[in-house]
C-alpha cells in the first residue's frame, strides 16, 4: 500500500526509494512465458484502506502480548484514525491491489472498523488519550455501513464490494478480526458461499472469481491458482463455526503441498498440481502458523 489523497508515503523500495514507478520489460518472456515482466510496483500509487487496520491490529497485539508501549506508536495510531475518519467512505484498490476501478471493498471497510476498534481499546486501557465517544460513534457507523451495503440478504453472504455479486476470500477474515461472532448466520452463510463458489476441485480457495482471457474484477485477463493464505483462512473459519474435523482435513491437505524443505509458494495450480507464484511466500506461512494454533486450541490435535 502506498499513496493516498494526502500523499502519505507508506511504500518504499528495499534501498529506501520513494519513486516506485512501474514499467514493463516487453523484451523479456518471463518465467514460462508469463509476460508481462514488470519492474517497480503500480501499487505505489494505490489507496488501500485495509492497511490501517492491519497496522493498528499489529500494534494492539503487540501491546496485548507484553511489548512495551511506545508513545510515538500511540500517536501514530491516533493519527491513522484521524485519517480514516475522513476517508473510510472512499473506494480503494483493496487488499489485492486491483488494477481495475476503485471499489468500496468490504474487506477494506472491515479493516477500517478494526483500526477504530483497536484504538478504542488503546484509549480504554489508559495508554493513550483520545475522543472515546467520538471514536465509538465512528466504529458504529462503519459497522452499520458494511452490514447494510456489503451484505446480500438473498444469498446470505457478504460480497466483495458494495453492490456487487462477486465473492472474495478476504471476507473469511470477518469473524477472525471480531467484526461479527462466528455463530452469526451472516458469517456462516459467507463461509458456505465461498466454499460453493470459490473452491477448486481439491477444496482449496480462490481469491475471487476470474474471467479467463477477459478482463476480470481485478482489471486483468487470465485465471490464477488457489491462493494458499485464503485456503488457510477457510480452515480457520471452519474451526470457528464448529466444523473442526473438516478444518483439520483441509489443513492437512494444505500441509501436503509443501516441498521437501517444508516451504510454500503463493498459490497452488489445481490443474498441473504444483506450487506457483512467489516462492517462498510469507503470506502463506504466517496463516499456516495461525491455523495450526487455532486447530490446536480447538482440540483438533489434542492439548
Amino acid at each position: 500500500m502506498a499513496g493516498d489523497p494526502e500523499n502519505l508515503q507508506i511504500m518504499y523500495g528495499i534501498a529506501g526509494e520513494r519513486e516506485l514507478g512501474e514499467a514493463e520489460l516487453d523484451w523479456l518472456p518471463g518465467y514460462e512465458n508469463s509476460s508481462p515482466v514488470r519492474v517497480g510496483n503500480g501499487a505505489a500509487s494505490q489507496l488501500q484502506l485495509d492497511v490501517y487496520g492491519e497496522v493498528t491490529e499489529a500494534l494492539h497485539l503487540g501491546h496485548m502480548t507484553g511489548l512495551a508501549r511506545n508513545d510515538y506508536a500511540s500517536l501514530l495510531q491516533l493519527k491513522l484514525i484521524r485519517y480514516l475518519e475522513k476517508h473510510w467512505q472512499e473506494p480503494d484498490e483493496g487488499i489485492w491491489e486491483v488494477r481495475g476501478p476503485r471499489r468500496h471493498f468490504v474487506h477494506s471497510k472491515v479493516m477500517a472498523w478494526v483500526a477504530v476498534d483497536r484504538t478504542i481499546k488503546l484509549i480504554e486501557s489508559g495508554d493513550a488519550d483520545g475522543p472515546l465517544e467520538e471514536f465509538k460513534r465512528l466504529r458504529d457507523d462503519i459497522h452499520r455501513d458494511v452490514c447494510e451495503k456489503g451484505y446480500d440478504k438473498e444469498r446470505n453472504t457478504f460480497t466483495q464490494s458494495y453492490g456487487s455479486k462477486e465473492l472474495d476470500a478476504s471476507l473469511l477474515l470477518i469473524p477472525q478480526v471480531g467484526f461479527l461472532p462466528p455463530d452469526d448466520k451472516r458469517v456462516i452463510g459467507t463461509v458456505e458461499a465461498i466454499q460453493r463458489e470459490l473452491s477448486t476441485p481439491d477444496g482449496f480457495i480462490l481469491r475471487y472469481p476470474t474471467e479467463g482471457q477477459d478482463e476480470g474484477v481485478d482489471g486483468l485477463p487470465g485465471d490464477e491458482g488457489a491462493f494458499l493464505a485464503c485456503s488457510f483462512w477457510m480452515a480457520d473459519d471452519l474451526a470457528m463455526i464448529g466444523r473442526v474435523d473438516e478444518a483439520r482435513k483441509l489443513f492437512e491437505k494444505l500441509l501436503a503441498l509443501r516441498n521437501d524443505l517444508g516451504l510454500l509458494a503463493e498459490e497452488w495450480d489445481p490443474r498441473l498440481k504444483r506450487q506457483v507464484g512467489n516462492f517462498p511466500q510469507a503470506f502463506s506461512h504466517v496463516p499456516l502458523i495461525d491455523t495450526a494454533l487455532r486447530l490446536t486450541a480447538s482440540g483438533a490435535y489434542g492439548g
